[in-house]
């Protein structure tokens, strides 16, 4: 026959009738309510309160409780001490590489002197985690081994260039179809043979990174931009709209520098008509005082004949908040606008045409040869 089950407060509520019974005993009681006697004599031990309930029945009760209560601390005890025991192995297990990986080559290593379940119940783990992870284990395998094979090829291709390519470049020469060891140059049978797929880009990275590879940069660190806390600052009349409805209506400007072989610098200031992206004015000089800007701008004014009610949009150099450019564009009938501190994107189309400018003059060359050539 099935057990039967009893509610709390069923329980409580013969626990109750029980104790407000005068006279009864737990047999009569039991017998009344149709359940064993033991069972009633627990119910009394672990919900009533009247200390009207026996003695003997009471001290049976607490014996009862006292001895459960052992038995539950001897139990966490000992889960203690396992938990105590399995993280003492795991801290010189990980020897201060505590990542995931660690963890569950761990479980795996320990999975025969404590259960799996335990094991990631202590170090956080979810266990089908743990058990993909040990599915994949072949794959993993491979890949590392195509790694081990591509991080060859790469230096192979890093050390043929003489260290100067970077991930994207070396990219290019495993990905050559004309190229078929990998190595930058061709074989002697000049055969076409390429890897079996395509490299990304960042793989090779990655494993450049893992081998402590690095192209070879060398970039000028030229400050164009100088802002003076003290000048006046204008509003962003474009919000990085960089169009207009008409030519002579909108303009933008930048200052850039020039770089020269003997390590000089010259420097350009262009103002640009956001309806055209025509260049109508610019200067160059090797310095970057006011006058630059003003004569770009000048310039502009010849161009066009009047720059009545344009807008010329700038960042904040101190040059373009100067008191004499301001006074410049006050003569001239210009309204100023400045982006924000810090965020080229305010004045893009002025950067992108300084970028552009550079890359298709310069070509494949790093300096103008000096600064005649520059000016030209």
């Amino acid at each position: 026959m099935p057990k039967n089950t009893y509610t709390e407060q069923f329980k409580r509520d013969a626990v109750a009738l029980y104790e407000n019974t005068p006279g009864s005993s737990l047999s009569s009681m039991a017998k009344e309510l149709g359940i064993n006697r033991s069972t009633l004599k627990n119910w009394v031990g672990k919900f009533s309160s009247d200390p009207r309930a026996g003695s003997a029945d009471k001290s049976d009760a607490a014996a009862a409780t006292d001895a459960e209560r052992i038995r539950r601390l001897e139990r966490d005890i000992v889960r203690l001490r396992e938990e105590r025991d399995i993280l003492r192995r795991a801290a010189k297990y990980f020897a201060g590489r505590d990542d995931l990986v660690s963890r569950f080559q761990f479980v795996d290593d320990t999975r025969t002197d404590y259960s799996v379940k335990r094991l990631c119940e202590i170090l956080k783990l979810n266990r089908s985690s743990f058990y993909k992870w040990k599915e994949t284990t072949a794959q993993r395998q491979s890949r590392l081994v195509d790694d081990a094979a591509l991080a060859a090829r790469i230096t192979a291709v890093f050390d043929a260039n003489n260290g100067c390519y970077g991930a994207k470049r070396i990219t290019a020469e495993l990905n050559d179809p004309h190229d078929s060891d990998g190595s930058g140059t061709p074989s002697e049978s000049g055969s076409s043979v390429r890897m079996s797929a395509p490299v990304n880009h960042k793989r090779v990275a990655r494993l450049m990174r893992t081998n402590g590879l690095a192209g070879y940069t060398k970039k000028r660190r030229v400050k164009t931009t100088v802002a003076d806390k003290r000048r006046r600052v204008f509003a962003d009349l474009l919000r990085r709209r960089f169009t207009a409805r008409a030519a002579n209506d909108t303009y933008v400007g930048d200052i850039t520098y020039l770089p020269i072989a003997d390590g000089s610098n010259m420097y350009l200031a262009t103002v640009i008509d956001c309806f055209s992206r025509r260049l109508v004015g610019f200067a160059i000089a090797d310095h970057m005082r006011t006058s630059l800007v003003q004569e770009a701008l000048e310039m502009a004014k010849n161009q066009r004949g009047s720059l009545a009610g344009a807008i010329f949009h700038s960042d904040h150099g101190s040059v373009y908040t100067s008191g004499a450019f301001q006074d410049t564009c006050r003569t001239l009938g210009v309204r100023q606008s400045m982006g924000a501190i810090g965020t080229s994107a305010d004045n893009s189309l002025a950067e992108s045409f300084n970028a552009a400018l550079k890359r298709e003059v310069l070509q494949d060359q790093v300096t103008f040869a000096n600064q005649l050539v520059c000016r030209r």
